[in-house]
């Protein structure tokens, strides 16, 4: 996004919320009722704070808020913050708080907790010791004013200050203690239209509507209830039958007959927030691996457009850049060139010395995968397309925990079928899969390949603080090409985040760019007839 963009967004005044939503329905709001919202996976933490995994997201952000939100066409709208002023230089962005915002258990909300928030995110998130890397420190001058001062510009950061991305969590809950052990992890208190009741483990978690929300009349919903269903099979039928309101993760194979149900809605809305794909990722410390033709080879061997049809019923795209083509001034896909070629991949891995042996096979690899059905087909498929090369494959299954142990920690595996949110801007999503920095200070989501080329993390370097739209534009492409060659991770097909489907009496689930990481303070149930 270029720096004008940039600059016509922070001059937006503070619309009311009324405005943000989208377009209302014909009916007027109806007050009460809970919602019954299934999802395949369970939540590792309740806050997305320092993980802020798809399905952390999508129940955070109801229950913790940010200082701003963001709609459709991406123009950010006040939240926590009313207004909001950035220096020319680009190192000083002050906040003012919204006035008489408690926190659930009646604390009141103030620039310390800002400072908390923004400085801990920096410390020890994933994605934050990226987004705010440039961050110095935080000023409190009074408690509804707080200023981030940068030593560098971070032109991306303006963009990175939703509920689900930045959430504002109490610092008087947390103290001294390590965060990620705090009871705040899976009993959160925020500021949000909804507080936290019950999490039964495997089963569910409740929320309630917060009385004292500071949006007067919202939320409209008494409560929801977030249902854990590993089974696609078992979701579709969950909102075939009423079951349940509305449903993320339904088996893709059932989308055209559900569609044909009156009684249901399928929202298919692209997540421009998160840009969720799905990625190969090659184990590197592995020697086999580390041979650039055998890469090479295995990308050729990946039929790409049958993972796009056959795995997910052509509900995706095919993604042929870590870039995602919404992030149009920076997107170039030509070193991606990896045509599907069994023969062509045959010979790539006789030339770089892996002949095939009496058994036909050449060598074998361990291939981890990230939870999911959908995940689980690719790695099927994976399996089958390379043993016509002469890979054997063993797929290692497992639930979150293992999957992320293993890819990050005990780094048991060869290739990896991952989640990836490639999100607002390459500094925020794209630069993760390939920072050298994540070999040193190992975390979940970062470089599980362990690339290591310098001239890339220089140049991301360079385009994080790069305030002229086209020398950063220029720095995005020219990674683009390094990495599109040298390829360490191979992008396979967009994931439908997005997609949900709903009862037609179910009205404005989504409210923001953030779609299913919405805080549902908008969404209403019409009586049944």
């Amino acid at each position: 996004m270029s720096l004008n963009r940039v600059i016509s967004f922070l001059a937006l005044a503070a619309l009311p919320l009324a405005l943000q939503a989208q377009t209302p329905s014909a009916q007027a709001p109806v007050a009460g009722g809970t919602l019954t919202y299934v999802q395949a996976q369970e939540p590792t933490s309740l806050v997305s704070f320092l993980d802020t995994k798809t399905d952390n997201r999508n129940v955070s952000a109801k229950i913790t808020e940010g200082l701003l939100r963001y709609d459709l066409n991406f123009k950010p709208q006040p939240l926590l913050a009313t207004s909001w002023t950035v220096s020319e230089d680009g190192l000083r962005y002050t906040f003012k708080l919204r006035e008489g915002v408690t926190f659930h258990d009646g604390q009141p909300l103030t620039s310390a907790d800002v400072r908390y928030s923004v400085l801990t995110q920096k410390k020890q998130g994933p994605r934050g010791r990226i987004t705010l890397i440039n961050v110095n420190r935080v000023d409190t001058p009074d408690p509804l004013t707080a200023v981030i001062v940068l030593d560098k510009p971070a032109p991306y950061l303006i963009f990175a200050l939703s509920s689900a991305e930045l959430p504002i969590v109490p610092a008087h809950r947390y103290g001294e203690s390590d965060p990620l052990g705090n009871a705040n992890v899976s009993a959160p208190i925020g500021t949000g239209p909804f507080i936290f009741q019950e999490w039964v483990r495997g089963s569910h978690v409740v929320v309630r509507k917060n009385p004292k929300y500071w949006r007067t009349g919202h939320p409209y919903l008494d409560s929801i209830v977030f249902k854990f269903v590993r089974d696609p099979a078992a979701i579709s039928a969950a909102i075939e039958t009423g079951e349940t309101d509305a449903a993320l993760n339904v088996g893709l194979a059932d989308l055209d007959r559900l569609a044909k149900n009156p009684a249901l809605k399928i929202d298919d809305s692209y997540d421009a927030y998160l840009s969720n794909a799905s990625f190969l990722e090659f184990n590197l410390d592995n020697p086999v691996l580390a041979n650039v033709q055998v890469r090479h080879a295995i990308a050729q061997a990946v039929n790409r457009a049958f993972i796009r049809d056959a795995v997910y019923y052509k509900r995706v795209e095919l993604v042929d850049s870590p870039i995602p083509k919404v992030l149009a001034d920076y997107y170039d896909s030509s070193a991606f060139n990896y045509p599907f070629d069994v023969a062509a991949a045959n010979k790539a891995l006789d030339a770089a010395g892996f002949p095939r042996q009496a058994d036909a096979s050449r060598f074998t690899l361990k291939l981890t995968f990230i939870p999911g059905a959908d995940f689980r087909r690719t790695a099927e498929y994976l399996r089958s397309a390379l043993n016509r090369i002469g890979v054997k494959v063993d797929i290692l299954d497992g639930d979150l925990p293992t999957f992320l142990r293993r890819a990050y920690t005990a780094r048991d595996f060869d290739l990896n079928i991952n989640g990836l949110g490639r999100l607002f801007d390459p500094t925020v999503g794209v630069q993760r899969i390939y920072w050298s920095d994540g070999i040193k200070n190992p975390l979940i989501w970062i470089n599980a390949s362990h690339y290591n080329n310098p001239r890339v993390d220089v140049l991301f370097s360079q385009a994080a603080v790069e305030l002229d739209p086209k020398a950063r534009a220029a720095q995005f492409k020219e990674i683009q090409a390094i990495v599109g060659r040298e390829l360490p991770v191979l992008p396979l097909v967009t994931v439908p985040s997005g997609l949900v489907v709903h009862n037609t009496r179910v009205h404005r689930l989504n409210n923001s760019i953030d779609l299913n990481a919405g805080d549902l303070s908008d969404a209403w149930i019409a009586p049944k007839p």
